[in-house]
């Protein structure tokens, strides 16, 4: 095992200078191939293989342990064994959606519809975690602390109803465009016909326009991601004058939310756009629209033609996928989704060392006195600014690979041969979870990732980090490896988190997580005018042909890149102390640092899967994140840049915000 950078990956006849992602990564790319049933390759999806070959030798284990009835292992023993059996579901067919296409076709008038609308209403959305702005209900449901008053749980709603990624794949004209609603069109009238519709193909069509509409109005991604504007909060009543169109005491009756007398609007007019569709909108089409989404939302857990059905469409159409991944890795998938601290609990026990966890957070106490060292010096900060932001940094509750408490399963009933009964169950399940916390104390060191996901997340409503198990192993984490490795690859990440907390999100927020403007106007205008100045940079990047990188879409991440490096090497060499690092392949610490850093940014991706991930991700592509290092003055003199170099920025072109 390499303990340290892969010079085996590198292609050193590519200048770090031109190219610093193809230096730090040609050789894996050009021996690399992604696999059949992979959209994309890379760092993080070998972790995330690792990840799922340990959840699975847990289901495994606590399938053989004859666990009693209602515990946590056998739920997860049973949960998986109902995806894995496949003569059980083929054998019901459509059955067990059958009674919710039978309601929904039952609904006579648009009071009615409403109220089926409100009863499908999940808890699916995460905007501010994951970036999660899209869900297959006309609206999602989010519940965390409130922007206005952070100590209690508030709920959140989003706009919603589209199927496809995002509102551009129905509003662009580009061909591909075209060609994927062409295919999209087909796919819904193939959806309608297994269910048994007449006019599969004079319905889909109608959806179709009925979901085009629905994207005109609804907000972009660059839009709903400035959080200011999310601060509205209505009363059941201003919805009816807000936003007509909708019987909203039928939808909140369905929902469970009567008796809730505030909501956080996030895109207020997509609810305006929506609710006049709804009013506009012949009742039967929206009734197709209900049976489609809701075939669509649980067709991958009936019978094989539906679940070949959405591969064809969501897997081969939309990310270029050849062939699915095994059914063991997608019966994984779904027992994390619905059983993620149950599994967590188990996994933090047997796959992550005290010594990790103790290490991991030595090298977090290194970033944030990095970071302090850093804003302590800004010379464009006010005194009181400054002052905010340090609190904010002292205030950060940071956790360290598993939770100090876990969700309790116990109301969540699982059966070992009814898949569609769990995954439909799981979904109240959350959803209740998320409804019953309205109004109570914030817990601000909860999780909101489980130990084997293989990421990290800022969480700004309760300044606080999470660094799941998963992600500290090598080669992002590897105790064995150079202290230039660990802070250049997992470093990094830790420090792009941690800058999260003062990014153009991050720093809407105070120290207790309220959304406040703590800046003067004299320090905001400078973070814009850096901001845009990084903006301008991604912008100018192209991903495919024709094809650029939505700056102000990713800003966010891409300011936590440049802050992350540069508090990681920092903090690297504070954790040196004098100490100088042995060469590997020649290459010095510093540069062993921004190779490690380069190469957690490895990866593959099919054509169909970059474009998704230009429109609806809020990161950059791989190898764009990787040439971050072109605003760092050590990359520079690490490895000799000079002018006329392809990434080569003047002195006064490099953005440097933190």
């Amino acid at each position: 095992m390499i303990h340290g950078i892969s010079v085996r990956n590198m292609d050193p006849s590519v200048k770090p200078g031109d190219n610093f992602f193809l230096y730090a990564n040609g050789g894996w790319i050009d021996r690399t191939q992604i696999p059949a049933d992979r959209a994309s390759v890379g760092v993080f999806t070998t972790l995330l293989d690792k990840s799922r070959k340990n959840v699975a030798a847990i289901v495994k284990e606590a399938a053989q342990s004859k666990a009693p009835a209602r515990s946590n292992e056998r739920k997860i023993a049973d949960l998986y064994a109902s995806y894995m059996d496949k003569s059980a579901i083929a054998s019901l067919g459509l059955k067990p959606l059958q009674p919710g296409l039978a309601e929904i076709e039952a609904i006579r008038d648009k009071s009615e519809l409403a109220t089926m609308m409100g009863r499908l209403l999940r808890a699916d959305v995460d905007p501010l975690n994951n970036t999660n702005f899209h869900t297959l209900n006309l609206f999602g449901l989010w519940t965390s602390p409130g922007f206005r008053d952070s100590s209690v749980y508030a709920v959140y709603l989003l706009q919603g109803g589209i199927t496809l990624p995002s509102r551009d794949y129905y509003l662009s004209d580009s061909a591909h465009m075209q060609e994927i609603r062409r295919k999209y069109v087909q796919h819904i009238a193939a959806m309608l016909r297994l269910a048994g519709y007449s006019q599969p193909a004079a319905r889909a069509a109608k959806i179709l326009e009925l979901e085009k509409a629905i994207a005109k109005v609804q907000k972009s991604l660059a839009d709903s991601e400035i959080v200011q504007n999310a601060n509205n909060v209505w009363t059941p009543a201003e919805f009816s004058a807000k936003a007509p169109g909708l019987d909203w005491s039928a939808y909140f009756a369905g929902a469970g939310l009567a008796h809730q007398p505030r909501f956080y609007v996030w895109q207020p007019s997509a609810f305006t756009g929506e609710a006049a569709l709804v009013a506009s909108t012949p009742l039967d089409t929206w009734k197709d629209w209900l049976a489609f989404h809701l075939l669509e939302q649980y067709g991958p857990y009936l019978s094989p033609s539906f679940a070949q059905e959405d591969f064809t469409f969501e897997g081969k159409a939309l990310s270029g996928v050849e062939q699915e991944q095994p059914r063991w890795q997608r019966a994984v998938d779904l027992v994390n989704d619905d059983l993620g601290d149950a599994v967590g609990q188990l996994y933090a026990q047997k796959y992550f060392s005290p010594r990790a966890r103790a290490e991991a957070q030595d090298m977090v106490a290194h970033l944030i006195a990095a970071y302090h060292k850093r804003l302590e010096a800004l010379t464009w900060l006010t005194p009181a600014t400054k002052a905010e932001a340090l609190k904010k940094l002292d205030s950060l509750y940071v956790g360290i690979g598993y939770p100090e408490t876990w969700r309790d399963y116990s109301t969540y009933k699982v059966r070992p041969r009814d898949l569609f009964g769990n995954v439909w169950r799981a979904g109240l399940w959350k959803y209740q979870y998320n409804i019953d916390r309205i109004g109570r104390p914030v817990d601000r060191q909860e999780w909101w990732m489980e130990p084997q996901t293989v990421n990290a997340v800022n969480l700004p409503l309760q300044d606080a980090l999470n660094f799941p198990a998963a992600i500290l192993q090598p080669p992002f984490f590897d105790p064995k490896a150079p202290a230039a490795d660990n802070y250049g690859a997992i470093g990094t990440i830790i420090g792009h988190e941690i800058s999260h907390t003062f990014d153009a999100e991050g720093s809407a927020f105070d120290a207790e997580g309220r959304l406040r403007n703590w800046w003067t106007a004299a320090d905001h205008q400078h973070f814009e005018q850096e901001a845009k100045a990084l903006e301008d940079q991604y912008s100018s990047y192209q991903a495919l042909p024709g094809l650029h990188v939505n700056g102000p879409q990713t800003i966010d991440e891409d300011i936590a890149d440049l802050g992350g490096v540069a508090a990681a090497f920092e903090a690297y060499h504070d954790a040196l102390n004098g100490r100088m690092e042995p060469k590997i392949g020649g290459f010095t610490g510093d540069q062993q640092f921004f190779i490690a850093f380069g190469q957690n940014w490895g990866s593959k991706a099919r054509p169909a899967a970059l474009r998704r991930q230009v429109l609806t991700d809020s990161h950059a592509p791989a190898e764009f994140r990787a040439d971050m290092v072109r605003n760092s003055d050590a990359w520079y003199t690490a490895f000799s840049v000079t002018p006329g170099e392809k990434l080569y920025l003047a002195p006064e072109q490099r953005v440097r915000i933190w």
